[in-house]
């Protein structure tokens, strides 16, 4: 066995320090995809509420829609009749740009689907989404599915 060689005396915190540093550009890349990945779910749901109310279009153009993106980004998840549906009710719930990049494109998309499904007034998600991980419950073990627990208002 190969003896180590001794370590210079600040090593310790130097590593620390440098995890710590890792540690905070993961979780800058995460958050920065997760604000572009919103920010792109909105204005999908955007394009498809103007397209729905300028040209008509159905939910049939919807599925549709599914079809060819799942075709098209074979390797990418979300693209389903659901998942573009939500992105629709999203657009609908966060109408104005800013607000979503204020506030929605922080949280997780599940957590925005979440305050779209359990909360119905507009002026409450705004009060609770900044709090979204507080009424989210961790994970059942052994399942990877998220348990809504939203508190009562006020």
């Amino acid at each position: 066995m190969s003896k180590l060689t001794p370590l210079p005396e600040a090593y310790d915190g130097w590593l620390q320090a440098l995890k710590a540093k890792i540690r905070q550009a993961q979780l800058s890349a995460r958050l920065a995809v997760n604000h572009e990945l919103i920010s792109l779910y909105w204005r999908i749901g955007h394009d498809i509420l103007e397209r729905q109310r300028r040209q008509g279009w159905g939910a049939k153009v919807i599925d549709r829609l599914a079809a060819d993106l799942r075709a098209a980004f074979p390797e990418i998840r979300g693209f389903s009749a659901r998942n573009l549906k939500y992105r629709r009710a999203f657009t609908e719930a966060w109408p104005e740009e800013s607000i979503v990049q204020q506030l929605a494109a922080q949280i997780p998309w599940f957590h925005n689907c979440t305050l779209l499904d359990k909360v119905s007034e507009p002026a409450a998600r705004l009060v609770r989404a900044p709090d979204h991980r507080t009424w989210l419950e961790p994970p059942c073990p052994g399942s990877s599915d998220r348990k809504p627990a939203l508190p009562s208002p006020g």
